[in-house]
């Protein structure tokens, strides 16, 4: 299977391209900056050099994801997986008095329209059998559990588990799976070192769904790394 990754270069990102080449999968790794010293990826493509693709891709670029989807196109690439990784957490814990409404936009612009464009560019080479699109979502997405704060990460990734709702729909008729998945408070980054979570695990479930060794029963497929239901 060929998987096209988003913010492959760190955190849960890098986690699912290193499960992914682990149990055999070609990996096309989208970075930002294919060219900067990365030391773990670098090792990545040392150990997998006949199956790791790193690849310039900001999801906010849409004439980039255009020129690189044509490029695959014209080698012939197909794709049997996307996972739509990146994403920023900004102004968390700020309160609605003090929030920056840049911080907001920005959000917006990576964490929602960053998976759409993707999946605009990218869903035409999405043709292997049993294809996935895995849009990495969050329980702060959950509009049962709503809480005050992280206003902008939290109100993105409720507006991602509706476009996965959307996609599904759209793609119903070609087989292919869409999710949204919550992985876990990870240790990454972004999860601050408290977090409960291994991403080498969240990757391994992720993996799982990917390649429907789980199979989550979700009216709304919105799961968590686990395959299981998540309240919308």
């Amino acid at each position: 299977m060929n998987m096209l990754i988003t913010g492959a270069n760190r955190g849960l990102g890098f986690e699912i391209a290193a499960e992914a080449l682990e149990r055999g999968h070609a990996v096309i790794a989208g970075v930002r900056n294919p060219y900067a010293q990365d030391e773990r990826l670098a090792a990545l493509a040392s150990k997998y050099d006949n199956r790791i693709a790193l690849a310039a891709l900001d999801v906010t670029d849409e004439e980039g994801l255009t020129e690189l989807a044509a490029r695959l196109k014209h080698e012939g690439k197909t794709l049997g997986a996307i996972v739509n990784n990146a994403a920023i957490l900004a102004a968390r814990n700020t309160p609605i008095e003090a929030l920056d409404m840049d911080d907001v936009i920005r959000s917006f612009d990576i964490n929602l329209f960053g998976p759409m464009r993707v999946a605009k560019h990218f869903l035409p080479l999405l043709t292997e059998p049993d294809a996935a699109l895995i849009n990495i979502s969050s329980e702060a997405g959950s509009i049962t559990h709503a809480y005050p704060g992280d206003y902008p990460y939290a109100i993105t990734k409720t507006a991602l588990n509706m476009f996965s709702r959307q996609l599904l729909a759209y793609v119903k008729d070609r087989g292919i799976q869409v999710l949204s998945v919550h992985p876990g408070w990870m240790k990454t980054d972004m999860g601050g070192e408290n977090a409960p979570t291994d991403p080498r695990a969240s990757a391994k479930g992720i993996l799982d769904l990917i390649e429907r060794k789980a199979i989550p029963v979700s009216r709304f497929n919105f799961v968590d790394y686990r395959g299981q239901e998540m309240p919308i």
